[in-house]
């Protein structure tokens, strides 16, 4: 088993006690392959543009969850989710990921997330391919720098009914 395979079963694993209680999709994609993920990643090295700093896709889906591929060429903006906690898998490439903190230039994108110019204080840490990590709810994260190109794969993790 690939690392990239095994890091999608581990965050399916991680989120199969929610998903007890979730409607299913109307057409659920739960397994995506290697050779489907490095397409993923070659699609997204290809269309990558100098102004875009991120590109993502889904990679997975079975509703309410979701897991993307993130190819991040640069520094993109900031983010706080309100209601979801976020799991990251670092597939290729590097970067430095600042957590905790406070949003600057914060603006809201929905009512459930933020988005930011960057995070004042908070931990900078260097995460690189096979890290695995999760921000929690109402975390500011951010990727302040991206060493030539960071593939992630997220998951956004949903508030279950009664917490």
């Amino acid at each position: 088993m690939t690392a990239r395979t095994a890091a999608l079963a581990l965050c399916l694993a991680l989120a199969a006690p929610a998903l007890a209680h979730a409607a299913p999709a109307p057409q659920p994609t739960v397994f995506t392959s290697a050779a489907d993920i490095q397409a993923l990643i070659d699609k997204a090295a290809r269309e990558a543009k100098p102004d875009q700093p991120l590109l993502a896709q889904p990679m997975a889906v079975l509703a309410p969850y979701r897991a993307n591929l993130e190819y991040r060429t640069a520094s993109a903006p900031a983010a706080v989710h309100e209601t979801e906690a976020e799991l990251f898998y670092v597939v290729e490439g590097g970067g430095t990921l600042v957590t905790g903190g406070r949003l600057t230039g914060e603006t809201r994108t929905n009512a459930e997330n933020l988005r930011g110019t960057g995070v004042e204080g908070g931990e900078m840490r260097k995460v690189a391919k096979g890290d695995l990590f999760i921000v929690p709810e109402g975390s500011p994260h951010w990727f302040s720098a991206v060493d030539g190109r960071l593939v992630l794969m997220s998951l956004h993790l949903p508030r279950t009914a009664g917490r």
